[in-house]
């Protein structure tokens, strides 16, 4: 069925959801649950708008049943780790290649990708700060290389300065086409995503687990979020591992704990195990020294 002119907003994570449909289901569920919550607000009462809407309807009711036993289906904390996690996976691959000064097509798609992603996210409520800022670098640079090797020029590595009226735009449905589909391979710890491209990359070193953002070529020291494009900063986000231990205080005799308490605990704990599963163990600690010093103190 062809997308309404209503949703092209959306057409890239249908396109992503339908490229996740037999690697990682539990994207694909989320890209068309984000699609059809997008489409509603965009335009629910034109015919063909609502026809499209009823048939994502239908695929999300049909993949809730087959993913019944599947807790990033059935469990929003989950899903939420499962999809943030994913993002933010892709996220380092393409980093780690662009600072290195490798320019490439996988590249190129899994910095998009993982914007997409990040839009994503809201499906589960508001972005934190660090999202959004990894949502808007990571749209930025896809767009910025993709521009450069289209043109003939060489990129620039890592966070570069850039004009105030100068924007991240949305590659056009021929744009980003042209990047061509992933396909079921993956990298060697990368993103899982096309085998290859113009060249071999198949090993290709995966990013260090977590954001902690070492210096690399043409990059700039880390800094605090900015609010533009000018001499933007990768923010370090909340899931760069942690150094050295947080030191906690010792558990309080009587602590009142509430029922909210334990679920944020619980969803600590849910994140840390998400974490694990990518062998990111310096978010895995840093989510384990939140649960535990939420129950030991009652602050988080």
């Amino acid at each position: 069925m062809a997308l309404p002119v209503q949703f092209r907003i959306i057409q890239h994570h249908l396109r992503t959801a339908q490229e996740h449909e037999k690697r990682d289901p539990v994207v694909t569920y989320y890209c068309r649950l984000y699609a059809m919550q997008t489409g509603m607000k965009l335009d629910s009462k034109t015919p063909e708008c609502r026809k499209f809407l009823v048939k994502l309807m239908d695929q999300l009711e049909t993949m809730k049943k087959e993913l019944s036993d599947n807790e990033s289906i059935s469990q929003e904390v989950v899903g939420n780790a499962h999809i943030e996690n994913y993002a933010l996976k892709l996220f380092l691959y393409a980093d780690n290649e662009d600072r290195a000064g490798r320019f490439h097509k996988n590249m190129i798609k899994s910095f998009y990708t993982s914007s997409l992603l990040l839009d994503v996210l809201s499906v589960f409520g508001e972005l934190s700060e660090e999202n959004i800022q990894h949502r808007k670098y990571a749209r930025w640079k896809a767009t910025y290389i993709h521009n450069c090797l289209k043109n003939g020029e060489t990129p620039q590595p890592g966070p570069i300065g850039m004009g105030e009226d100068e924007e991240a735009d949305e590659f056009g449905a021929e744009g980003f086409s042209s990047l061509g589909p992933s396909h079921g391979g993956s990298f060697r710890g990368g993103p899982p995503s096309q085998a290859s491209e113009d060249q071999d990359h198949s090993s290709v070193p995966g990013p260090a687990p977590g954001i902690g953002f070492a210096s690399g070529p043409g990059s700039a020291p880390s800094g605090p979020p900015t609010t533009n494009y000018n001499n933007i900063h990768i923010p370090p986000g909340a899931h760069a591992p942690a150094n050295t231990p947080a030191e906690l205080p010792p558990p309080a005799g009587g602590v009142q704990l509430s029922p909210e308490d334990f679920t944020k605990a619980q969803k600590y704990c849910k994140y840390a195990g998400s974490a694990l599963q990518y062998e990111d163990v310096g978010t895995a600690v840093q989510n384990l020294q939140k649960a535990l010093k939420l129950l030991t103190t009652g602050k988080e």
